[in-house]
Formats: C-alpha cells, structure tokens, sequence
C-alpha cells in the first residue's frame, strides 16, 4: 500500500465519521425539539373545603399545547360515547342537579399552562352533593387521548384511581 492509498482510506473513514456524527446529532436536536413542545395533560378530582367548588380538573402541566384527537367516556363500566354535548346529555340529565360541563371535542387545544373543569359544581357540600363526588370518582371514566402540535403520538390523560 502507498501513501496516497492510506492517505485516501483514513480521509473516507473520518468523513464516514463526520456523517455518523451528524446524523446522531440532528436525530438527537430533533427529539429534543419534540419534547420541548410535549403537552402533558393531567386530570384531577378536586375537592377543597365544604362551600367550594369541586370537579373533575384537566391542567396541561406540559410546556406545549394538546390537541385534543378524541375521548372515551364510560358510566357504571358502559361505553357512552365521546366527551360531548350529546354523551353530557346522557350522563347529567337523571342527576337531581345539573353540575357545569366543558367539552373537549377533536381539534380542541389546551394551551400550555391552561385548566379546565371538565364536571363542576360552584358550591359543594358533602350532605347535599354526595352523589356528585360518587359520580366522578366511582361511576365516571373519560378518557383524553391527544398529540403535540407535531402529531401523531397518542398521548392519554385518565383520572387517577383512588
């Protein structure tokens, strides 16, 4: 082998290299910009002191906006529908008052930082709105599925089971 052989080889393997290099760097810089935008939507049952509201929370506790892509709401373990105008109907219409509802239909976003009630009653007290509180912590189950603005990854928010 001459110079010129060896010298060409070693050129070719740093190139090869320098292309590995950047290529890791980009997928890298690329999955970091995903993640700075990454919603996290978070659902809470909130209940604080007797003569508060209290309800079923949503926060996007995540640094970018969620979109939202569906929902799955189950009562008593069936299958009622999206979280909407018509499955609210199904659920609230029998309950002896009608707590305040905030539908999260397909294309909606929760910005970054933002909370919504999804169920909320102004004014709860444990004697008169038990069946509130049973409601969304044992009868009710909805599930967000949602994406970043980037798209594509199914993220879900459920309550947290007690």
């Amino acid at each position: 082998m001459d110079s010129d052989t060896i010298i060409a080889t070693a050129a070719t393997t740093i190139a090869l290299g320098s292309l590995w290099v950047s290529y890791t760097q980009t997928r890298a810089t690329r999955l970091h910009n995903r993640q700075t935008v990454r919603p996290l939507l978070v659902m809470r049952r909130v209940k604080e002191r007797e003569g508060h509201e209290a309800g079923l929370l949503v926060i996007n506790a995540g640094l970018g906006p969620a979109v939202v892509t569906s929902s799955v709401v189950h009562l008593d373990g069936e299958y009622v529908g999206q979280w909407n105008y018509h499955t609210q109907e199904r659920v609230l219409a029998p309950l002896p008052v009608r707590p305040k509802a905030h539908s999260l239909r397909p294309g909606a976003a929760v910005l970054a930082g933002q909370s919504t009630f999804l169920l909320h009653l102004d004014e709860f007290a444990e004697n008169q709105h038990g069946w509130f509180w049973d409601l969304i912590t044992r009868r009710l189950v909805i599930e967000i599925q949602y994406e970043s603005l980037y798209g594509g990854e199914d993220f879900r928010a459920t309550p947290p089971l007690f």
